[in-house]
């Protein structure tokens, strides 16, 4: 799943972050606490703030409220690059979580995460048409409750990249894209792959940054296995119409081996490639936008099959093994309020669904669907809320003994509720609550169940 850009504008809607480098650490209670605290001081700050209404204020205070970063100077400096043929966004994101009740275990963890993407138009730039460049370095520390939930889908999708588990600093995309015409487009290059599968209420880049904090919300669970996130690819992208933004189809061939933190030229093409389409139009449903999506994978690697004889892997050391993979995946977003056509303001449903072939791919099924709700609100035209609900129909491992078979895992099921309040220009501050039935039955090592579990957390984002 890939993303498609055709040129540099200053309208972009681009998470650009810059890469903070952090050592190992280990957050105590006390640490998460003074996150805490922080973030709700900064939400009584933002919830007193009206000036921050009011778009269009012709007083200095009001020129500062329209700023979209940490720093005025900066901004100038970056529109007047994008004017040039160069954009650079910077973002910094932190998130604190604590599982209250439920799940494998009760706790708390800080997490951070950072990412600057470049983008490079070479036509703007007065050296040829139709040429895009676009690089992302990335990078993680803290630690999540994701391990202590039970759940399948992480309740911090943030802290997986660019690699999970672990403190990390990463190029995850250098593409280059070379538009042959206004409706044609080769790529090549090294992928980030959660550009793909939009959605205007439960997308955030993909990454958890802007809108829910759940993976379930932000990509397709059904796409995991075959598609690492950062891989080499070769492409073509397709429009029917001038307007980028009105449809797409886009068909890609990537490595199913892809690391983040490695070129990946040891493993590109041989004989493990994933190939994906998809396609994307935007609608007009009651005179309101709204999006429809439909995509799909096949991949040619030999995954670890879900079912496993633990004799055979005792006696002899083999891992049963299963060729090939597909999956089919579909969302929509439509919105039923909008402030002004086109604004990217009002209120909207949304929704993802897809199947898989169910072994080696552990996602049979999934679906979810929620409300968004984006600049609505009486003195807060930046703030956003959504709420969704999934549910993720899985085929466990198996793993035959002596006794009989044994199913690791059940489906999965749940509910998430976020608020994304705009402190200041350049600083967001999104509380949120999960509750999930893991997909996790029990504690292997010491059989306790593992119940419906409840998460709460914030995240505070930093632009500059």
């Amino acid at each position: 799943m890939t993303g498609t850009s055709r040129s540099v504008s200053s309208d972009w809607d681009v998470s650009i972050k810059v890469t903070s480098l952090c050592r190992d650490q280990r957050v105590s209670s006390l640490g998460l606490f003074i996150t805490l605290l922080l973030t709700w001081l900064l939400a009584f700050l933002a919830l007193s703030t009206t000036g921050f209404a009011e778009e269009g204020a012709k007083t200095d205070s009001g020129a500062r409220w329209s700023l979209s970063t940490l720093n005025a100077d900066w901004e100038e400096v970056r529109n007047t690059m994008v004017a040039k043929g160069v954009a650079i966004d910077l973002r910094m994101t932190q998130i604190g979580q604590a599982v209250i009740s439920g799940g494998k275990d009760t706790g708390s963890a800080y997490s951070g995460h950072s990412l600057g993407i470049l983008i490079v138009d070479t036509e703007t730039l007065g050296w040829w048409r139709g040429g895009n460049l676009w690089v992302e370095v990335e990078g993680n520390w803290g630690n999540a409750v994701n391990l202590r939930t039970g759940s399948l889908m992480p309740v911090n999708s943030n802290r997986l990249y660019p690699v999970p588990g672990r403190n990390a600093l990463a190029i995850p995309a250098v593409t280059y894209t070379q538009f042959l015409s206004p409706y044609v487009g080769l790529s090549i290059g090294k992928v980030d792959t959660t550009l793909g599968d939009a959605n205007e209420f439960a997308y955030g880049n993909g990454k958890g940054e802007i809108q829910f904090f759940n993976l379930a919300f932000n990509v397709n669970p059904v796409t995991v296995i075959p598609s690492p996130y950062s891989t080499l690819s070769v492409g073509v992208v397709l429009f029917p119409t001038k307007d980028s933004d009105a449809a797409f189809l886009s068909l890609t061939a990537f490595d199913s081996n892809g690391k983040a933190n490695s070129t990946g030229f040891d493993t590109v093409f041989k004989g493990n490639t994933t190939y994906n389409f998809e396609g994307r139009v935007r609608t007009n449903f009651f005179g309101l936008t709204g999006h429809q999506l439909i995509g799909g994978m096949y991949s040619s690697k030999n995954f670890t099959s879900l079912d496993q004889n633990a004799r055979l892997v005792i006696e002899t050391g083999t891992i049963e093994r299963k060729p090939n993979s597909w999956n089919v995946y579909y969302n929509f977003d439509q919105y039923l309020y909008e402030t002004k056509k086109g604004s990217g303001q009002g209120i909207g449903i949304f929704a993802r669904w897809g199947i898989s072939d169910g072994n080696p791919n552990p996602a049979r099924y999934f679906y979810s669907s929620g409300i968004g709700v984006n600049g609505v609100i009486p003195g807060r035209p930046r703030d956003s809320f959504g709420i969704g609900y999934y549910y993720l129909d899985i085929n466990p491992l198996k793993v035959t003994v002596a006794s009989g078979t044994r199913e690791l895992g059940r489906d999965e099921q749940g509910v998430e509720v976020y608020y994304n309040v705009a402190v200041v220009p350049g600083i967001r501050l999104t509380p949120d609550v999960q509750v999930i039935r893991p997909g996790q039955k029990q504690v292997i090592a010491t059989g306790k169940a593992v119940d419906t579990v409840t998460v709460i957390g914030v995240r505070l984002q930093f632009s500059f």
